[in-house]
């Protein structure tokens, strides 16, 4: 593609319409939050748990009267109410210009492998990594006939460093994070980016609180703060490379798997 016939310019933020699955609380409501306050007004935050969902867009809409939220309840397991749930954000904001996928899999912690029930891990794989997968794939069409977008999958650094405890769940981040590369390549040429972010441990999340419950992630998320010198990470810190990746800062970059952890590691 020549720079004449390039496409994909980003929305700057006032513009953008922003849809964030996950949006009830974490990083993805933190995503909201940061979009908001530079400027984004539309939004479909979408959950599974409709209670919380209400109430994480009555939360946004106290913090920013002015913006248009949309609360969206689907099933991230099932395509039919994926497709579904997007198809309803992109009516009712009139388009998608970044999807933001923060999917969790509540029902599973950190586990060495000889304790984990082998009946688990198929759910396991699917609960964590079909979500994101399922949700770009729905956006893409949209994306696509716009000829521009920004799709971020938020994954964990467990899909770039083997770690004891995270083998299945390693697995399945690792999944999201090449699903993502290589939608990357796919949909470059219609201008669509797709990246990654890949936390660690995070304070203040209800999924950092369920591993530091007790057992052995607990015992490994505390060792993995003792190495997070610049300090553990929090899902706001989280926000700031989601809005990065979500802007014109970054639309030249794609396929990118980028983490804020403290120093636990490097890649």
């Amino acid at each position: 593609m020549s720079l004449s016939e390039a496409t994909g310019m980003s929305t700057d933020f006032p513009e953008m319409r922003a849809v964030i699955a996950g949006g009830s609380s974490g990083i993805g409501f933190e995503s909201a939050r940061k979009l908001a306050s530079l400027g984004t007004r539309s939004f479909a935050l979408m959950s599974f748990n409709q209670v919380r969902l209400e109430a994480a867009r009555d939360r946004l809409l106290t913090e920013y009267p002015d913006a248009s939220v949309s609360a969206i309840q689907f099933d991230a397991m099932d395509p039919e109410s994926v497709q579904t749930a997007i198809d309803k954000a992109a009516s009712e904001l009139g388009a998608i210009d970044t999807l933001i996928a923060s999917i969790s899999a509540p029902k599973f912690k950190p586990e060495l492998l000889f304790r984990t029930p082998i009946t688990d891990i198929p759910e396991m794989l699917l609960a964590q990594a079909v979500g994101p997968m399922l949700l770009s794939r729905a956006a893409l069409d949209h994306m696509r006939e716009q000829k521009s977008g920004s799709i971020i999958t938020i994954a964990s650094d467990a899909a770039k460093a083997a770690t004891p405890g995270e083998t299945v769940l390693g697995g399945a981040m690792a999944a999201i994070v090449m699903f993502t590369r290589s939608l990357a390549l796919e949909a470059k040429r219609d201008g669509i980016r797709a990246n990654s972010v890949t936390p660690s441990l995070l304070t203040g999340t209800p999924t950092t609180d369920r591993a530091l419950s007790d057992g052995f992630s607990k015992k490994l998320f505390e060792k993995a703060a003792q190495l997070a010198n610049l300090g553990v990470a929090s899902a706001e810190d989280q926000a700031e490379i989601v809005a990065f990746l979500a802007g014109p800062a970054s639309e030249r970059i794609t396929g990118q798997a980028i983490s804020a952890n403290g120093g636990i590691s490097a890649f």
